[in-house]
Protein backbone atom coordinates (compact mmCIF):
# COMPACT_ATOMS: atom_id res chain seq x y z
CA UNK A 1 0.00 0.00 0.00
CA UNK A 2 1.43 3.29 -1.50
CA UNK A 3 1.90 6.08 1.77
CA UNK A 4 0.53 8.85 -0.12
CA UNK A 5 -2.88 9.37 -2.10
CA UNK A 6 -4.96 11.92 -4.04
CA UNK A 7 -7.32 14.33 -2.01
CA UNK A 8 -9.17 17.43 -2.26
CA UNK A 9 -7.35 19.49 0.26
CA UNK A 10 -8.52 23.10 1.23
CA UNK A 11 -5.32 25.61 0.37
CA UNK A 12 -5.07 29.51 0.76
CA UNK A 13 -5.85 29.52 -3.05
CA UNK A 14 -9.03 27.56 -2.43
CA UNK A 15 -9.73 23.28 -2.75
CA UNK A 16 -7.20 21.67 -4.73
CA UNK A 17 -6.53 17.61 -5.22
CA UNK A 18 -3.02 16.90 -4.35
CA UNK A 19 -1.01 14.08 -3.04
CA UNK A 20 -0.83 13.62 0.35
CA UNK A 21 0.14 11.23 3.32
CA UNK A 22 -2.34 8.52 3.37
CA UNK A 23 -3.54 8.15 6.73
CA UNK A 24 -3.10 5.30 9.53
CA UNK A 25 -5.89 3.98 11.66
CA UNK A 26 -5.65 4.36 15.63
CA UNK A 27 -6.84 2.05 17.63
CA UNK A 28 -10.48 2.62 17.55
CA UNK A 29 -10.50 3.74 13.87
CA UNK A 30 -11.24 2.19 10.99
CA UNK A 31 -8.78 2.78 7.66
CA UNK A 32 -10.96 2.66 4.29
CA UNK A 33 -10.39 2.57 0.82
CA UNK A 34 -12.68 4.88 0.13
CA UNK A 35 -14.87 4.43 -3.75
CA UNK A 36 -17.63 7.38 -2.66
CA UNK A 37 -18.04 10.09 -1.02
CA UNK A 38 -21.36 12.54 -0.74
CA UNK A 39 -20.99 16.22 -0.29
CA UNK A 40 -23.20 18.12 2.56
CA UNK A 41 -23.91 21.46 3.64
CA UNK A 42 -20.80 21.63 6.30
CA UNK A 43 -18.66 21.14 3.34
CA UNK A 44 -18.82 24.44 1.61
CA UNK A 45 -18.21 26.44 5.02
CA UNK A 46 -15.14 24.46 5.17
CA UNK A 47 -14.11 24.87 1.53
CA UNK A 48 -14.26 28.57 1.81
CA UNK A 49 -11.95 28.53 4.99
CA UNK A 50 -14.13 28.55 7.95
CA UNK A 51 -14.38 25.86 10.54
CA UNK A 52 -16.55 23.00 11.18
CA UNK A 53 -15.75 21.54 14.58
CA UNK A 54 -12.34 20.43 15.09
CA UNK A 55 -11.96 20.69 11.28
CA UNK A 56 -11.14 23.57 8.92
CA UNK A 57 -7.99 25.49 8.10
CA UNK A 58 -5.31 24.95 5.12
CA UNK A 59 -4.58 20.92 4.89
CA UNK A 60 -8.01 19.94 5.89
CA UNK A 61 -9.35 17.02 3.69
CA UNK A 62 -12.79 17.60 2.91
CA UNK A 63 -15.84 15.11 3.33
CA UNK A 64 -18.45 13.51 6.09
CA UNK A 65 -20.04 10.47 4.00
CA UNK A 66 -17.83 8.22 2.24
CA UNK A 67 -18.43 4.27 1.90
CA UNK A 68 -16.12 2.16 0.48
CA UNK A 69 -13.55 -1.09 1.81
CA UNK A 70 -12.13 -1.58 5.08
CA UNK A 71 -8.46 -1.65 4.55
CA UNK A 72 -7.13 -1.69 8.24
CA UNK A 73 -8.29 -1.74 11.72
CA UNK A 74 -7.19 -0.37 14.88
CA UNK A 75 -5.97 -2.71 17.35
CA UNK A 76 -9.28 -2.30 19.87
CA UNK A 77 -11.68 -2.94 16.34
CA UNK A 78 -13.37 -5.96 16.75
CA UNK A 79 -16.59 -7.04 14.00
CA UNK A 80 -14.77 -5.74 10.89
CA UNK A 81 -11.91 -7.27 8.75
CA UNK A 82 -10.18 -5.50 5.51
CA UNK A 83 -12.47 -6.13 2.71
CA UNK A 84 -15.42 -5.51 4.14
CA UNK A 85 -17.95 -3.19 2.35
CA UNK A 86 -18.69 -0.06 4.96
CA UNK A 87 -20.28 3.15 4.57
CA UNK A 88 -19.13 5.90 7.35
CA UNK A 89 -19.24 9.16 9.05
CA UNK A 90 -16.25 11.20 9.94
CA UNK A 91 -13.67 13.22 8.08
CA UNK A 92 -11.30 13.30 5.27
CA UNK A 93 -14.01 11.25 2.94
CA UNK A 94 -12.53 12.99 -0.12
CA UNK A 95 -9.53 11.03 -0.51
CA UNK A 96 -8.55 7.71 -1.50
CA UNK A 97 -8.23 6.85 2.15
CA UNK A 98 -9.95 7.91 5.19
CA UNK A 99 -10.15 7.03 8.54
CA UNK A 100 -13.75 6.36 11.02
CA UNK A 101 -14.39 6.54 14.46
CA UNK A 102 -15.28 2.16 14.93
CA UNK A 103 -18.48 3.74 16.25
CA UNK A 104 -19.27 5.39 12.99
CA UNK A 105 -19.14 2.43 10.84
CA UNK A 106 -21.45 0.62 9.36
CA UNK A 107 -21.99 -2.58 6.69
CA UNK A 108 -23.14 -1.55 3.30
CA UNK A 109 -26.89 -2.83 3.74
CA UNK A 110 -27.42 -4.67 0.08
CA UNK A 111 -24.56 -5.87 -2.09
CA UNK A 112 -26.35 -4.53 -5.08
CA UNK A 113 -26.47 -1.12 -3.88
CA UNK A 114 -23.98 1.81 -5.45
CA UNK A 115 -20.82 3.12 -3.46
CA UNK A 116 -22.60 6.69 -3.95
CA UNK A 117 -25.74 5.34 -2.52
CA UNK A 118 -24.35 3.59 0.38
CA UNK A 119 -21.86 6.89 1.00
CA UNK A 120 -25.55 9.12 1.29
CA UNK A 121 -26.59 6.84 4.03
CA UNK A 122 -24.85 7.57 7.26
CA UNK A 123 -25.43 11.55 8.26
CA UNK A 124 -28.86 11.78 6.95
CA UNK A 125 -30.01 8.92 9.12
CA UNK A 126 -27.44 9.51 12.37
CA UNK A 127 -28.64 14.05 11.96
CA UNK A 128 -32.00 13.29 11.42
CA UNK A 129 -33.04 10.25 13.57
CA UNK A 130 -31.19 12.50 16.58
CA UNK A 131 -33.40 15.46 15.28
CA UNK A 132 -36.78 13.43 15.41
CA UNK A 133 -36.21 10.93 17.87
CA UNK A 134 -33.89 11.97 20.27
CA UNK A 135 -34.21 16.02 20.64
CA UNK A 136 -37.53 16.09 19.16
CA UNK A 137 -39.18 13.41 20.83
CA UNK A 138 -41.67 11.87 17.85
CA UNK A 139 -44.79 10.56 19.21
CA UNK A 140 -46.35 8.21 16.72
CA UNK A 141 -49.41 10.09 15.32
CA UNK A 142 -47.90 13.50 15.26
CA UNK A 143 -47.74 16.14 12.66
CA UNK A 144 -44.34 16.97 11.68
CA UNK A 145 -43.15 19.59 9.18
CA UNK A 146 -39.00 19.66 7.42
CA UNK A 147 -38.21 22.94 6.55
CA UNK A 148 -35.52 22.32 3.80
CA UNK A 149 -37.01 18.62 2.49
CA UNK A 150 -35.78 18.63 -0.86
CA UNK A 151 -32.12 18.46 0.51
CA UNK A 152 -30.22 14.69 0.92
CA UNK A 153 -30.89 14.97 4.85
CA UNK A 154 -34.36 16.62 4.69
CA UNK A 155 -35.37 13.59 1.89
CA UNK A 156 -34.25 11.59 4.88
CA UNK A 157 -36.54 13.11 7.26
CA UNK A 158 -39.46 12.80 5.18
CA UNK A 159 -38.67 9.18 5.33
CA UNK A 160 -37.77 8.16 9.01
CA UNK A 161 -40.57 10.53 10.09
CA UNK A 162 -43.07 8.50 7.69
CA UNK A 163 -41.58 5.47 8.78
CA UNK A 164 -41.94 6.28 12.32
CA UNK A 165 -45.89 6.89 12.50
CA UNK A 166 -46.36 10.07 11.76
CA UNK A 167 -50.02 11.28 11.21
CA UNK A 168 -49.46 14.14 8.52
CA UNK A 169 -45.48 15.22 7.20
CA UNK A 170 -44.97 17.86 5.66
CA UNK A 171 -42.41 19.25 3.60
CA UNK A 172 -41.01 22.66 1.98
CA UNK A 173 -39.12 23.77 -0.93
CA UNK A 174 -39.07 26.93 -2.88
CA UNK A 175 -38.54 25.37 -5.67
CA UNK A 176 -42.20 23.86 -8.00
CA UNK A 177 -39.89 21.02 -9.78
CA UNK A 178 -38.39 19.83 -5.97
CA UNK A 179 -41.95 20.29 -4.07
CA UNK A 180 -43.32 17.92 -6.93
CA UNK A 181 -41.65 15.32 -5.57
CA UNK A 182 -41.46 15.37 -1.99
CA UNK A 183 -44.44 13.10 -1.96
CA UNK A 184 -42.61 10.46 -3.18
CA UNK A 185 -40.28 10.38 0.06
CA UNK A 186 -43.29 10.10 2.46
CA UNK A 187 -44.64 14.36 2.54
CA UNK A 188 -48.82 14.39 2.82
CA UNK A 189 -48.49 17.71 2.04
CA UNK A 190 -45.62 20.30 0.05
CA UNK A 191 -45.69 24.26 0.97
CA UNK A 192 -43.83 26.88 -0.36
CA UNK A 193 -42.44 29.15 2.18
CA UNK A 194 -42.24 32.47 -0.59
CA UNK A 195 -46.19 31.81 -0.72
CA UNK A 196 -47.76 34.14 1.97
CA UNK A 197 -50.32 31.70 3.07
CA UNK A 198 -48.04 28.84 3.62
CA UNK A 199 -48.72 28.81 7.38
CA UNK A 200 -52.60 28.81 6.62
CA UNK A 201 -51.91 25.70 4.32
CA UNK A 202 -50.09 23.87 7.41
CA UNK A 203 -52.72 24.99 10.09
CA UNK A 204 -55.96 23.60 7.80
CA UNK A 205 -53.81 20.28 7.12
CA UNK A 206 -53.52 19.87 10.73
CA UNK A 207 -57.41 20.69 11.83
CA UNK A 208 -56.31 24.83 12.66
CA UNK A 209 -53.63 23.09 15.99
CA UNK A 210 -50.18 23.42 13.55
CA UNK A 211 -47.54 20.19 13.57
CA UNK A 212 -46.00 18.81 16.64
CA UNK A 213 -42.55 18.84 15.75
CA UNK A 214 -40.49 21.53 13.37
CA UNK A 215 -37.05 20.11 11.64
CA UNK A 216 -35.67 24.00 10.57
CA UNK A 217 -32.75 23.27 8.39
CA UNK A 218 -33.63 27.24 7.44
CA UNK A 219 -34.34 28.85 9.89
CA UNK A 220 -33.43 32.80 9.08
CA UNK A 221 -36.46 35.12 8.60
CA UNK A 222 -38.78 31.54 8.40
CA UNK A 223 -38.43 31.12 11.67
CA UNK A 224 -41.47 33.81 13.30
CA UNK A 225 -43.60 31.99 10.40
CA UNK A 226 -43.04 28.59 11.85
CA UNK A 227 -43.62 29.06 14.85
CA UNK A 228 -46.71 30.45 13.69
CA UNK A 229 -47.55 27.00 12.29
CA UNK A 230 -46.49 25.40 15.21
CA UNK A 231 -48.95 24.06 17.53
CA UNK A 232 -49.03 25.11 21.25
CA UNK A 233 -46.36 22.43 23.79
CA UNK A 234 -44.83 21.72 19.99
CA UNK A 235 -41.27 21.29 19.14
CA UNK A 236 -38.75 22.91 16.86
CA UNK A 237 -35.56 21.67 16.37
CA UNK A 238 -33.07 24.03 14.55
CA UNK A 239 -30.41 21.43 12.74
CA UNK A 240 -29.41 24.06 9.89
CA UNK A 241 -29.44 27.47 8.99
CA UNK A 242 -29.75 27.44 5.31
CA UNK A 243 -31.94 31.07 5.35
CA UNK A 244 -29.52 32.90 7.95
CA UNK A 245 -28.04 32.57 11.42
CA UNK A 246 -29.45 35.71 12.51
CA UNK A 247 -33.30 37.24 12.28
CA UNK A 248 -36.19 38.78 14.49
CA UNK A 249 -37.08 36.42 16.87
CA UNK A 250 -41.09 37.03 18.05
CA UNK A 251 -40.12 36.46 21.45
CA UNK A 252 -43.71 36.36 22.42
CA UNK A 253 -45.06 34.01 19.79
CA UNK A 254 -42.51 31.97 21.51
CA UNK A 255 -43.76 31.77 25.18
CA UNK A 256 -47.57 32.18 23.93
CA UNK A 257 -47.54 29.08 22.17
CA UNK A 258 -45.06 27.25 24.56
CA UNK A 259 -42.70 25.97 22.08
CA UNK A 260 -39.45 24.27 23.07
CA UNK A 261 -36.59 25.33 20.74
CA UNK A 262 -34.06 22.94 20.72
CA UNK A 263 -30.41 23.96 18.65
CA UNK A 264 -28.17 20.28 17.78
CA UNK A 265 -25.41 20.47 16.23
CA UNK A 266 -22.34 18.20 15.56
CA UNK A 267 -19.95 20.86 16.31
CA UNK A 268 -19.69 20.59 20.27
CA UNK A 269 -20.08 16.45 20.89
CA UNK A 270 -17.50 14.05 21.95
CA UNK A 271 -16.76 11.03 20.30
CA UNK A 272 -18.75 9.03 23.01
CA UNK A 273 -22.03 11.65 22.37
CA UNK A 274 -21.55 11.10 18.38
CA UNK A 275 -21.00 6.99 19.35
CA UNK A 276 -24.27 6.93 21.21
CA UNK A 277 -26.14 9.00 18.33
CA UNK A 278 -25.27 6.73 15.73
CA UNK A 279 -25.91 3.23 17.95
CA UNK A 280 -29.40 4.96 18.89
CA UNK A 281 -29.99 5.31 14.53
CA UNK A 282 -28.99 1.76 14.37
CA UNK A 283 -31.38 0.65 17.21
CA UNK A 284 -34.27 2.01 15.71
CA UNK A 285 -34.15 2.04 12.03
CA UNK A 286 -31.17 0.01 10.58
CA UNK A 287 -33.69 -3.07 10.17
CA UNK A 288 -35.46 -1.06 7.77
CA UNK A 289 -32.53 0.25 6.48
CA UNK A 290 -31.08 -3.19 5.68
CA UNK A 291 -34.74 -3.79 3.90
CA UNK A 292 -34.32 -1.48 1.87
CA UNK A 293 -36.75 1.30 2.97
CA UNK A 294 -34.58 4.67 3.18
CA UNK A 295 -32.22 5.83 0.50
CA UNK A 296 -31.49 9.21 -1.21
CA UNK A 297 -31.34 9.83 -4.47
CA UNK A 298 -27.91 10.83 -6.32
CA UNK A 299 -28.37 14.50 -8.16
CA UNK A 300 -24.94 14.05 -10.05
CA UNK A 301 -21.49 12.27 -9.38
CA UNK A 302 -17.91 13.93 -10.07
CA UNK A 303 -14.81 12.34 -10.19
CA UNK A 304 -12.80 13.15 -7.22
CA UNK A 305 -10.66 15.80 -9.72
CA UNK A 306 -13.63 17.61 -10.32
CA UNK A 307 -13.96 17.81 -6.29
CA UNK A 308 -14.09 21.72 -6.74
CA UNK A 309 -17.01 21.50 -10.04
CA UNK A 310 -19.29 19.36 -7.14
CA UNK A 311 -18.78 22.19 -4.56
CA UNK A 312 -20.02 24.49 -7.35
CA UNK A 313 -22.85 22.51 -7.86
CA UNK A 314 -23.95 22.19 -4.39
CA UNK A 315 -23.39 26.12 -3.61
CA UNK A 316 -25.42 26.83 -7.04
CA UNK A 317 -28.50 24.75 -4.95
CA UNK A 318 -30.33 23.42 -8.00
CA UNK A 319 -29.88 19.69 -7.01
CA UNK A 320 -32.30 17.38 -5.41
CA UNK A 321 -30.83 14.59 -3.29
CA UNK A 322 -27.35 13.97 -2.71
CA UNK A 323 -23.79 14.87 -4.90
CA UNK A 324 -21.65 12.60 -4.75
CA UNK A 325 -17.67 11.86 -5.63
CA UNK A 326 -16.25 8.95 -7.53
CA UNK A 327 -13.32 7.89 -6.21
Amino acid sequence: MADTMRAAVVTADGVQVREVPRPAPGPEEVLVRVRAATLNRADLGVAAGHSHGAMGGAGTILGLDFAGEVAAVGSAVTGMKPGDRVTCSGAGGYAEYAVADMGRVMPVPDRNMSWEQAAALPVALGTMHDALVMNGRLAKGESVMILGASSGVGLMALQIAKFLGAATVVGTSTDAGRRARLAEFGADLAVDTKDAGWVDQVLAATGGKGVNLVIDQISGGTINAAMKATAILGRIVNVGRLGGARAEFDFDLHATRRIAYIGVTHRTRSREEIRAEYAAMRRDLWAAVQEGRFGIPIDKVFPLDQAVEALAHMKANQHFGKIALSI
